[in-house]
């Protein structure tokens, strides 16, 4: 298996801030004739006598996208094939019969992942509220590894990141931070103290509804080489042209994000006053019990995913979701088209979500006609 650590050949600036770094990082060496773009490499096999031999060792592609994440991040990022094979290889780091911390608020294939281990015996699961921090460490007595999502699905709630990894550093414990939601441009979760940090690039990264890729970045170099062992052998590995889409995500991230952000703090005010919204879940809402903790875990910025209970019955919601004409409804989040559903149609969130909640991912359409759109499918079904 070929060398995980792969090198940009373009040297980074120290001080460039992370949107730089998200543009930068990755590229290939400027020498006379080179192309700007690292090149997708289409390839099963590689002539002998070389690091590569085969597909499922690396690949070129893959080293680009690597380079930049862990260039964000600040550690070692090793790809997937999806966000659920990233978190799949993680579980692998808990050794036989070792207890997960895992939070009550997780995206619901990350817990089936830990519960179908658990119910193999291959290790332990004890839930635990997101957002209580003396709960979350005393469950993390003993236990070889805390999972908690910042910001988490689907009620957004914040996990105090720095207070639980060190809770968790002195008990022995991995903290592991599913920073999908965020991204490295609203929260660094190694700098707050984490091991690894977990990202469907399916969603914000990739950015275009077009790709499915997971990444783990560590910070520890021989937990990265243990992941990208359990990728090869498994073969959980991302495609080509995957991973040439996710980097061309990164690429725009920043801008994205930004106008992404600003329009779904505004949704999120206006609609914490429409009268068919009983309840909004935003962390950056000024007045929100999570604002304080936000500034602190989020220091970037609250990111674009809002949700919100409609104030009436699951047909009246289903009908609001039907009359909308510019938002999509359909699952998945952070492409820069806005897309929204009612979580409770899955099994998985019914327990955690109101049956009227509606998780909104906010795109890049412009902010008042997202808000025409809402404010008029909320008043046709609920009057």
């Amino acid at each position: 298996m070929t060398d995980l650590l792969y090198a940009s050949p373009l040297t980074l600036d120290p001080d460039w801030t992370p949107d730089t770094l998200a543009v930068q990082a990755g590229r290939p060496a400027r020498v006379p004739g080179a192309p700007v773009n690292p090149a997708i490499t289409m390839s099963s096999t590689y002539v002998h006598d070389a690091s590569l031999e085969y597909g499922r060792d690396g690949n070129a592609g893959w080293g680009a996208l690597e380079a930049a994440l862990g260039a964000l991040d600040g550690g070692r990022a090793v790809t997937f094939a999806s966000g659920l094979a990233a978190t799949t290889a993680i579980a692998d780091l808990v050794p036989l019969g070792g207890t997960v911390v895992l939070s009550s608020v997780t995206y619901y294939g990350v817990r089936n992942v830990f519960e179908r281990l658990a119910a193999a015996g291959r290790l332990r699961v004890r839930m635990v509220p997101p957002d209580d921090t003396a709960v979350i460490l005393e469950a993390a007595d003993e236990a070889a590894m805390v999972w908690v999502e910042s910001i988490a699905n689907p009620l957004m709630v914040v996990a105090d990141v720095p207070a639980i990894a060190a809770g968790a550093r002195e008990r022995g414990a991995l903290t592991v931070v599913d920073s999908t939601f965020a991204t490295p441009l609203r929260q660094r979760p190694l700098d707050l103290g984490a091991d690894i940090a977990m990202h469907s690039a399916t969603k914000l990264i990739g950015g275009h509804s077009d790709l499915l890729l997971g990444a783990a970045v560590c910070r520890d170099e021989a937990h990265a080489r243990h992941l990208a062992t359990q990728r090869h052998d498994h073969g959980a590995i991302p495609g080509g042209l995957e991973a040439f889409l996710a980097l061309r995500g990164l690429r725009t991230l920043a801008v994205r994000l930004d106008r992404a952000e600003a329009s779904a703090a505004e949704l999120a005010r206006r609609l914490g006053s429409h009268r068919h919204v009983s309840r909004v879940n935003y962390p950056g809402l000024p007045g929100d019990s999570q604002h304080e903790r936000a500034a602190r875990v989020l220091p970037f910025g609250s990111g674009s995913m809002v949700s919100f209970e409609v104030a009436g019955t699951v047909e009246q919601t289903d009908a609001f979701l039907a009359g909308l004409r510019l938002l999509t409804h359909a699952t998945s989040l952070g492409g820069v088209e806005t897309l929204i559903e009612r979580r409770a149609r899955y099994a998985g969130d019914a327990a955690i979500a109101g049956p009227t909640l509606c998780r909104l991912s906010v795109g890049i359409e412009n902010v008042e006609d997202l808000w025409t759109d809402l404010d008029r499918a909320l008043q046709a079904a609920c009057g």
